[in-house]
């Protein structure tokens, strides 16, 4: 992958991937994503399994549904996440080190709300080495329960959505500890409702951006750069203007075939935004100044 000087870079590791282990991935495969891993030259790979533990609503029909979660779900649309298995997760982990030696293979989780379910996380971070923890704000308090943005968007303006999402985020920096890098900051563009408030614009949300970015960077946590929908490159800047000291890629894979998806692309926007690769390819992206 050449850089803006047209020199050669390699990619970076891919710090959000999920496989079997997690249990919103049918389709997952750690064996397979990391052949997919070394086939396509990526230096390192961080399976960062979902702990959840936030009972929310989800979709029993329409584009959101899938058969996979409806069949979790209770016939009112409430979804509690199965249990998760550290002991299998790690020794996963550590038969795809020793098949896949050209490979550095880093163990992590994603946790979900970890503000909202303290006890509970604690346990799991307990029960082994996870050496990349991400934390990830996917649910808003809707109508008595938790629901995911696009379940808020059609009875909620998305604005105000998006506004109280960002402050959730700001929330997390500030009430918890165990995880040292955020996920996807800009989750609910992914289903932004364009059709109704037309194209997702990070300037007019710039103070509720800043505000959660600046809380981040306060805590020393990275930010990582979610290509499952690409980041804003404004977004981005603002992060490296509020202190932001590192940052991290994640293909937010769920299948082996979506590894490393738009790494490329986001390594030189970080570049470009002043952030640059260590010695080593599995450590954070740090500033260049």
């Amino acid at each position: 992958m050449p850089d803006r000087r047209g020199c050669e870079v390699s990619l970076p590791c891919d710090s959000h991937v999920h496989s079997e282990w997690s249990w919103d991935t049918p389709v997952g495969d750690m064996e397979g994503s990391c052949a997919r891993a070394v086939e396509i030259g990526l230096p390192a790979i961080t399976f960062t399994e979902h702990l959840d533990h936030t009972v929310w609503r989800i979709a029993l029909e329409g584009p959101y549904a899938t058969d996979h979660l409806t069949g979790i779900a209770d016939p009112d649309g409430l979804l509690t996440p199965p249990t998760f298995d550290p002991t299998g997760y790690l020794a996963a982990i550590e038969h795809c080190r020793d098949r896949f030696t050209q490979l550095h293979i880093l163990s992590g989780l994603e946790l979900g709300e970890p503000h909202r379910h303290v006890e509970q996380c604690s346990q799991i971070l307990a029960a082994g080495r996870f050496d990349r923890v991400l934390g990830s704000l996917h649910t808003l308090p809707d109508q008595g329960a938790f629901a995911e943005p696009w379940g808020v968007y059609p009875h909620r303006h998305p604005h105000e959505v998006m506004r109280e999402y960002l402050a959730g985020v700001a929330t997390m920096m500030a009430t918890s500890g165990m995880f040292s890098v955020l996920a996807h900051i800009d989750y609910p563009v992914r289903s932004w409702p364009a059709e109704r408030v037309g194209s997702f614009d990070p300037k007019a949300f710039e103070e509720e951006f800043r505000h959660a970015l600046r809380a981040t960077a306060r805590s020393g946590r990275a930010l990582e750069i979610n290509t499952r929908l690409p980041l804003d490159a404004t977004i981005l800047s603002w992060w490296h203007q509020e202190g932001g000291d590192a940052v991290t890629f994640g293909s937010d894979a769920h299948r082996p075939e979506a590894v490393a998806h738009g790494l490329g692309d986001a390594a030189r926007m970080a570049e470009a935004c002043g952030f640059r690769p260590s010695a080593n390819p599995y450590d954070l992206w740090g500033r260049a100044d």
